[in-house]
């Protein structure tokens, strides 16, 4: 009983991949329907079962987005590659926290930006009031998009 099964959720999004033993099971069980045979037939004492190739859970599935993965690139892409104080857009960026680890300021989302040197070496450890330095916007947690991996 060898073959991947593609697994499809109520509203047709693919869930995930299973085996033909599992797939099997899901429609026997009443928890999925064949949408399309490979034209083989599994047998069982008993029984005859058209092998499936995808099937689709008869509910949803519900499955939270995935989130992105906090890194520099992803603080650069979120920040569309520009110093969050100055808007100079370059290359050559380095990520600052708005409050400072030095403070108590966490390695996060809310709390990373883009900054070019200049700017981050003279805001250095101070908060941005008092380096009379403002941000462009507030740094958030960016979503992930559909097919995010």
């Amino acid at each position: 009983m060898n073959g991947a099964v593609l697994v499809l959720n109520q509203n047709y999004e693919p869930l995930n991949v299973c085996n033909l033993r599992r797939a099997i099971l899901l429609v026997y069980d009443g928890k999925a329907e064949v949408l399309e045979a490979n034209g083989r037939v599994v047998h069982s004492a008993t029984q005859a079962f058209p092998a499936p190739s995808v099937i689709r859970m008869v509910y949803l599935i519900h499955r939270p987005r995935p989130r992105v993965k906090l890194s520099r690139r992803e603080v650069f892409i979120r920040d569309g590659y520009t110093c969050q104080y100055c808007g100079r857009q370059c290359h050559d960026l380095t990520i600052d926290h708005v409050v400072p680890r030095s403070r108590g300021g966490l390695h996060s989302w809310d709390n990373l930006v883009s900054a070019c040197k200049p700017c981050n070496h003279r805001k250095g450890g101070k908060l941005p009031a008092e380096a009379r330095m403002s941000l462009r916007k507030e740094p958030r947690e960016p979503r992930a998009g559909r097919y995010y991996t």
